[in-house]
């Protein structure tokens, strides 16, 4: 029984520090140069707007296109429960902004971190591109980073979206699994 209680807390204490390392890896910024942004997908509203999540995530890869880091911003989601393509959302989002269409490039097939991954790396490949920024939720930085890199991609900088919510608590522990089942993944 003693044995059983150890192990516990040393998985609980693995996990907590994995947890912290996740987090804190996502809320350093890595501000650089990139041939792309890449955007994931997420909850559209029942208007077809972005949701207060997906627009902070927006917002801070314009800040990036605005600071002239990258000349190009890949939009990447599926259709969601909502109906509505994510994709088309946030490039129409991203229009109303002031970004020309040249800039946007839509991926309405981005329906996991996985699959606008490859998505991106295939985009970027076919154009003769080679470098991406992620742009994303702080939680999600670390996984979205490494199922680029996976894909083929060199990531040259991320950047968190400052949208901070309850959902968090679930979030958190949930991308820290999601992570190490990535990273494990042949």
């Amino acid at each position: 029984m003693h044995k059983l209680i150890l192990l516990t807390l040393a998985a609980a204490g693995t996990f907590l520090l994995a947890t912290g390392a996740l987090v804190a890896t996502g809320l350093h910024d890595q501000l650089a140069q990139a041939d792309m942004i890449v955007v994931p997908g997420n909850t559209i509203a029942p208007d077809g707007r972005p949701s207060p999540r997906l627009q902070a995530r927006l917002d801070v890869a314009l800040k990036q296109f605005r600071e002239r880091r990258s000349p190009r911003l890949f939009v990447s989601g599926g259709t969601g429960k909502e109906g509505f393509d994510e994709a088309a959302s946030m490039a129409s989002y991203l229009r109303k902004q002031g970004v020309p269409d040249s800039a946007i490039i839509e991926d309405n097939q981005g329906w996991t971190t996985e699959a606008t991954a490859r998505n991106a790396a295939t985009y970027l490949r076919s154009h003769g591109l080679q470098t991406a920024m992620v742009a994303t939720q702080y939680f999600h930085v670390p996984r979205f980073r490494l199922a680029l890199e996976r894909a083929g991609i060199a990531v040259s900088g991320n950047v968190h979206a400052p949208y901070f919510e309850l959902r968090d608590l679930y979030s958190v522990p949930r991308e820290t699994v999601a992570y190490a089942v990535y990273y494990t993944k042949p």
